[in-house]
């Protein structure tokens, strides 16, 4: 089976396991880029309260770009590597406003899909993953992030190879699959990475995609 084909029969395994999401914008542009970077290297609940701990002590994302770091820092430390994170967030607020002459990414829209992952990785801290989740959440652009369970479960499945490291992955996937496919596809990896696919034990048994899959066929038929 080619592996356009094997992508699309997982596709459609996966939305009957799951259900088919449908976009929704997550957050507007700006609060992505800064969710995404704090989201590194942590849970979803511990981004989240490093999120909301930013919202609720600055009325806007100016007054985060303005502090001094050591209290955005306290302010996040419960997202984890606040030493990091914190400077990260701070170039990278003004980095748009030098760019752009406010705190605004809107101006991606309109722009040609590389050009504007680059200019978002050019930001220091974003990698090809964040600039990704921004322009598939944030636009609707046509890209595919791949995180740990996305790659994890797409190097199982045999959609990428075995030393195919995450970056290599979201080019290797966006040329396999349809982009009107990446959205859902993302998001039920994810749960399927999350609920049956986990790092240490997965459910193999139990999982919908087994007949596809080249670790279960590895492993179990052995």
């Amino acid at each position: 089976m080619k592996l356009t084909d094997k992508y699309e029969t997982i596709y459609e395994l996966l939305n009957d396991a799951y259900g088919q999401p449908e976009w929704r914008q997550h957050l507007p542009p700006v609060d992505e880029l800064v969710s995404t970077i704090l989201s590194q290297s942590t849970s979803d609940t511990n981004r989240d309260r490093g999120f909301n701990a930013l919202k609720q002590r600055y009325p806007d994302w100016e007054s985060v770009m303005m502090a001094p770091v050591e209290d955005v820092r306290d302010t996040i430390r419960l997202a984890g590597l606040a030493n990091q994170k914190a400077p990260r967030i701070q170039a990278a607020l003004k980095r748009i406003e030098e760019a752009r002459g406010e705190l605004e990414l809107d101006f991606l829209t309109d722009m040609p899909l590389e050009e504007a992952l680059g200019w978002l990785i050019s930001l220091k801290g974003v990698g090809r993953k964040t600039a990704s989740i921004v322009m598939l959440f944030s636009f609707d652009r046509p890209a595919f992030p791949v995180d740990t369970h996305v790659h994890r479960v797409t190097g199982r499945l045999g959609l990428i190879g075995p030393k195919v490291t995450a970056d290599k992955a979201h080019q290797i996937l966006e040329n396999m699959g349809r982009p009107d496919t990446y959205y859902a596809m993302h998001l039920n990896l994810i749960q399927h990475g999350r609920q049956i696919c986990s790092a240490r034990s997965p459910k193999c048994d139990n999982c919908p995609l087994k007949g596809e899959c080249e670790y279960f066929k590895r492993v179990h038929n052995a």
